[in-house]
């Protein structure tokens, strides 16, 4: 034989077993659990809903939960899930602007407001002076933090600041009031340590409080419920994985997933998928 035609079986040779190969990785992907990285929370019990829904379709799904917010992204950029399920847009740009990653939303899960939530004051009471207000101490949140204290006129900040305000651009704080930055995830602990807090329905409601009780809820207007809609985020490598994309329409799709949200929100959750 000719080393030319010999060189050219032993390339066709490779390049088989490399596609086999391929194939195989592919396949154990496909049947391994789908990992999906979350926070704490009551709304995690509608996705095992969903989970098991899928389990009986045949595909297995496990929840991994984080503690914080910055580890279920970083988790699923080095590849520990597959994708994750606890944060709305503008708090995932600011993690890929930080960051340098190339993170991204498949598609939107539900909406919920956040509100100013107490354990000391009943809705309609007044704010005392010098009360404490605990707020999520990342940035995207702060500002919406802020956004909501304002518009029921505890405080007023500088003008054109926005989505991206800080406790620096806080200009008039008649009541002298005293902000508490937490790690957001970590709200739901500190509600006997403050007089009041600004943070999801989700963690009031860890902390045994009905999210109608709330003293104050954010701007619920379209544009809000859009941008703050908790998303489904993954690697642009993976957002097409079928597992992902399967796991994604049961959820959306589950009539039983629906209605165990509104149990857990009532009013105050939308679904904009």
């Amino acid at each position: 034989m000719f080393l030319p035609q010999l060189f050219t079986k032993l390339a066709r040779g490779a390049a088989a077993a490399g596609l086999a190969l391929a194939c195989v990785a592919n396949a154990s992907a496909q049947d391994k659990p789908l990992r999906i990285g979350v926070i704490p929370s009551v709304a995690n019990a509608a996705t095992e809903l969903a989970i098991a829904q899928a389990k009986k379709e045949g595909l297995e799904v496990k929840l991994v939960e984080f503690n914080d917010w910055v580890l279920p992204n970083i988790a699923v950029a080095d590849g520990s899930v597959d994708a994750n399920f606890f944060q709305h847009e503008p708090f995932l740009e600011l993690f890929n602007q930080r960051r340098g990653a190339d993170l991204k939303p498949i598609a939107y899960g539900y909406s919920t407001t956040i509100g100013l939530f107490s354990k000391k004051l009943k809705k309609g009471d007044p704010m005392p002076d010098g009360a404490t207000i605990a707020v999520p101490n990342d940035p995207v949140n702060t500002g919406r933090a802020l956004l909501l204290l304002e518009s029921i006129g505890l405080i007023k900040l500088k003008p054109g600041v926005a989505h991206q305000a800080s406790l620096q651009d806080v200009v008039s704080n008649p009541k002298k009031l005293k902000f508490v930055p937490i790690e957001g995830s970590q709200s739901a602990r500190t509600f006997d340590d403050v007089t009041a807090s600004v943070t999801y329905t989700t963690f009031a409601k860890q902390a045994g409080l009905n999210e109608k009780d709330g003293l104050a809820f954010d701007n619920t207007d379209p544009a809000n419920v859009r941008r703050y809609a908790i998303r489904w985020v993954t690697t642009p490598a993976r957002a097409q994985d079928p597992r992902l994309l399967k796991f994604i329409s049961i959820y959306q799709n589950s009539p039983e997933v629906k209605a165990k949200l509104r149990s857990l929100y009532g009013d105050l959750i939308d679904f904009p998928w």
